[in-house]
């Protein structure tokens, strides 16, 4: 379900942040917790907004859609759980593919599809992510930019995010991309609080209002 809609003050522009429903027997989902912290906060001119997505290939899309088109946002950042993580993850590219290991919320499993018929291969985000990754790492928070989105829900929505604001003439000047965020302790470990994440979000979002040439420092991988 979606959350409703927020009543902006005048002059303030919008950020939308997302996060996902639980899935995969799960009984929370932290990005949506950790959202939902944000939701009506007031950020350097601008109204943070949150919402919340389906776990579910295709529709997810369609609610961003609606999301984007109602509030109109200069900042859209999806978040989702990466089980197994121990930082935040600031995600560089999204991939044109959908390869579900386990079933969506609705149970389907699509196999080698893509999230864009005739979309390209992929984008990269257009936060700046080493910019963040700094400031959240400044602030005493766990923090990594990763290379892989995964094939799931949430690089679909990565994906079908970034193929919006590239082609979407409505959306010139939008920038755009991900935060996956871990388990939260109750889940299993290695995890992150519910106020860290949180915590986490807010400095990257600042982050992200204030820079709009990212900084150039060593975040790769070798693996």
């Amino acid at each position: 379900m979606l959350s409703p809609p927020v009543a902006a003050p005048v002059g303030l522009r919008r950020i939308l942040v997302t996060g996902f429903d639980p899935f995969g027997g799960q009984p929370i989902n932290p990005s949506w917790i950790a959202v939902q912290a944000l939701d009506g906060l007031e950020l350097d001119g601008h109204l943070v907004v949150a919402a919340q997505l389906p776990t579910q290939f295709g529709h997810s899309l369609q609610a961003l859609d609606e999301l984007i088109a109602e509030h109109r946002p200069s900042l859209v950042v999806a978040t989702g759980q990466a089980g197994g993580r121990s930082a935040m993850s600031l995600e560089r590219v999204a991939i044109n593919v959908n390869d579900a290991r386990i079933p969506d919320n609705l149970g389907k499993q699509p196999i080698d599809t893509r999230v864009i018929e005739d979309g390209p291969v992929g984008y990269f985000s257009t936060l700046p992510i080493k910019a963040m990754l700094t400031a959240m790492l400044a602030d005493g928070l766990r923090a990594e930019v990763s290379q892989t989105a995964g094939t799931f829900v949430c690089n679909h929505v990565f994906y079908g995010l970034m193929h919006k604001l590239a082609t979407d003439p409505s959306c010139e000047g939008t920038r755009g991309g991900m935060i996956h965020v871990p388990w939260l302790p109750q889940q299993g470990h290695p995890s992150m609080t519910p106020d860290q994440v949180s915590r986490g979000l807010e400095v990257a979002l600042r982050c992200a209002v204030h820079t709009h040439r990212d900084v150039r420092i060593q975040a790769g991988a070798l693996n």
